[in-house]
């Protein structure tokens, strides 16, 4: 195997669970993840060399992933909202009820405006910093953190509206 082969190869390995974790989140559709994932590795094999920081890595791989996910809007191919959705299914652990919940929450987080879901994604989904966040996104580390911090209120009160409908009708 080349070193080529092996960086390449060492990169499939640490993060093709998170890119297809992020992936889903933002498409919603397990076939469409698993093109947006195949994408970003397919780009990044062939410009491995301009990666010179490998502590980088990943947020190279996220900002691929995202401009592939741009692209495919791009082609306008057709309306994935259409297609039903399926679930992401944690098959380590969580229990029916946990499951239910994190799905409640998915939901409600999808509900958030793109640009305040997509850092708090990034960071619950991926366990990303605000500075490789900013970096991802091209944004400063004051922006990224205020659209965190707006994120979670939104969330919070979504979550909260959603208690006093359940309350309401129960």
């Amino acid at each position: 195997m080349s070193s080529k082969d092996l960086r390449y190869q060492a990169l499939v390995n640490a993060f093709y669970a998170d890119l297809y974790r992020y992936a889903y989140w933002l498409c919603q559709h397990k076939a469409i993840a698993d093109d947006l994932v195949q994408e970003t590795f397919l780009r990044a094999w062939k410009h491995l060399d301009s990666l010179l920081d490998v502590g980088a890595a990943k947020g190279w791989l996220i900002t691929i992933l995202r401009r592939e996910n741009a692209r495919r809007f791009e082609r306008k191919q057709f309306d994935y909202q259409d297609i039903e959705q399926d679930e992401l299914h944690d098959l380590s652990s969580a229990s029916p009820e946990q499951q239910a919940e994190l799905s409640q929450l998915q939901r409600l987080m999808l509900q958030l405006d793109v640009e305040y879901r997509e850092p708090l994604v990034l960071q619950v989904l991926l366990g990303m910093t605000g500075e490789e966040i900013a970096s991802c996104l091209e944004l400063n580390l004051n922006t990224v953190n205020t659209r965190l911090y707006r994120a979670r209120h939104q969330l919070r009160e979504l979550i909260n509206t959603k208690d006093l409908e359940g309350h309401q009708h129960g």
